[in-house]
Parts: C-alpha cells; sequence; structure tokens
C-alpha cells in the first residue's frame, strides 16, 4: 500500500513538472510572439511615415519646407564622408556625458540625503520644488552671460535638466523603502554603511535606473536648446546654422542624428540595466 502510494506521488510530481515545463514553453512561445508582433508593427510604422514622407514631398507639400528621406539621407552621408558630422556629434555627447556625470549623482544624493532626513526634508523640499517648477530653457542666457559660450555653459544647464529627475525619483525611493527592514537592520545593530550596502542601495536601483533612463532624453533636450542659442559647435548649433540659411535638408539631418544618438543612448541603458538590476 506504501509503495502504491510512493508511485502515484512520483506520478503525480513528474506531471506537475511537465505541466509547468509546458506552461514555460507555452509562455516562451507568446513572449517570442509578441516581440515579432512588436518589431514588425514599429518597422511597418517607420516604413509608412518615410514612405509617405517621401510620396509627398514635391506633390503635395513643395520640398522647401520639408525636404524628403533621399535629400536627408544624401546629406548624412555626405557629412560622413567629409567629416564635418563629428565635430557636431562629440561636442554635443561631451556635453550630455559631462552633466550625467555630475547631475545624477547630485540628484541621487540629494535624494537620499531629503528622503532619510525629516529636517533637511522640511528646509530644502519646498526650494527644490520652486526650482524645478522654472522652465530652464529661461536660464540659458543666464548660464552664457555667466560662463560664456563655451562647454560649461552647456554642462551646467544639463545639469540642471538632469538633478531634479534624478532627485525626485531618488527621493520618492527612499519613501517606498520598507521600514520594518531598517527597524530590523537596527535591532540587529547593523551599521550605517551595512545598513546602506544591504537595503537601501538594492532598494534604491530600479529608482536610479528609471531617473537615468528619463535623464539621458532629458540631457539630450538640454544640451541641444543651450546651443540653439548660442554656441559654435554642436547639433543644435548644426541645425541653427541650417536653418538660418533655410536648408531644410540640414534642419532634418540634425534632427535625424540627434534621434539616433537618443535610441543609441536608450538601448546602451537597457543593457546596463539588465547586468545591474537583473528580473
Amino acid at each position: 500500500m506504501t509503495e502504491t502510494r510512493g508511485r502515484a506521488r512520483t506520478r503525480l510530481s513528474r506531471g506537475t513538472a511537465e505541466t509547468d515545463d509546458a506552461l514555460t514553453r507555452s509562455d516562451r512561445r507568446d513572449a517570442q510572439r509578441l516581440r515579432r508582433i512588436v518589431t514588425l508593427g514599429r518597422i511597418a510604422i517607420a516604413v509608412l511615415f518615410v514612405g509617405g514622407w517621401q510620396l509627398s514631398s514635391e506633390r503635395l507639400i513643395p520640398a522647401f519646407y520639408v525636404s524628403s528621406p533621399a535629400a536627408v539621407l544624401e546629406r548624412l552621408g555626405s557629412l560622413i564622408r567629409t567629416g564635418e558630422l563629428w565635430p557636431h556629434l562629440t561636442q554635443t555627447l561631451l556635453e550630455v556625458a559631462l552633466g550625467l556625470l555630475i547631475g545624477v549623482p547630485l540628484g541621487a544624493v540629494l535624494g537620499v540625503a531629503l528622503g532619510f532626513s525629516t529636517i533637511l526634508g522640511g528646509w530644502l523640499l519646498p526650494y527644490m520644488m520652486a526650482l524645478y517648477s522654472l522652465p530652464r530653457v529661461v536660464l540659458a542666457p543666464l548660464f552664457i552671460i555667466w560662463f560664456g559660450v563655451g562647454l560649461i555653459s552647456k554642462v551646467t544647464m544639463v545639469v540642471t535638466m538632469v538633478v531634479f529627475v534624478v532627485f525626485y525619483n531618488v527621493y520618492q525611493g527612499v519613501q517606498e523603502i520598507d521600514r520594518d527592514l531598517l527597524d530590523v537592520a537596527k535591532s540587529l545593530r547593523a551599521s550605517r554603511l551595512q545598513t546602506l550596502r544591504w537595503i537601501v542601495v538594492p532598494s534604491l536601483v530600479p529608482w536610479l535606473i528609471t531617473g537615468l533612463r528619463l535623464s539621458i532624453g532629458i540631457a539630450l533636450i538640454g544640451a541641444v536648446i543651450a546651443e540653439l542659442i548660442a554656441a559654435s559647435q554642436g547639433l543644435g548649433y548644426y541645425i541653427k546654422y541650417s536653418s538660418n540659411l533655410l536648408d531644410v535638408t540640414g534642419v532634418f539631418a540634425g534632427l535625424a542624428v540627434i534621434t539616433v544618438v537618443a535610441i543609441a543612448l536608450e538601448q546602451l541603458l537597457k543593457r546596463i540595466e539588465r547586468r545591474v538590476a537583473p528580473r
């Protein structure tokens, strides 16, 4: 009797394992099918957009106003061949990189400090909200007056756009930390460093990644805006220069490069996220 029950349990466990495997395979197939649908949808939208743009150019709207994908692609090829693109691209990327390197840690530190300190939060949070409500575009002329048209004014502009995004994400992350875990760590007499390492940092990583993901696009916008106002190099400068010459093809070429850079940075961050915060 006992042997029969054992065999029944074995069959039941095998059946359960096989069912779980079947469900896992089904989930994988569903995920792959969904990815294919999403990819095909994205390609279809891009083809429809570019095709509609090309067909409407000259036939419906004069090319002087909207140029055409073929002309933009030809201009991009010319910019790459002559090397004219690289100084503008490297200048903008340098501004974005330096702004992120300064703004992200600064925003994270402020978020942690104000999130954990009731006194600091009470003192500074209203001022942070007031500064955040200011449109940073209006600060760009001030930065140019203070720091000139060089690199410092552009980096400062990027920092002011990035720091608040990271700050509010990390600050919210601090509010969401499980207070019971902090109480347990305190009862076990864990040091501040141990609490920070084993509880605070792991809890804040997803919030920091989200802030960084939002910051990349905003940093690029800040750099381009600053270059549009006053610069001698950069993608924003190239777009403004082309606009002053009524060169619509050049404007669209600059916008295309900015779009490609934004997509590339987003994909890079996704890879970093998979390694740093695996699901």
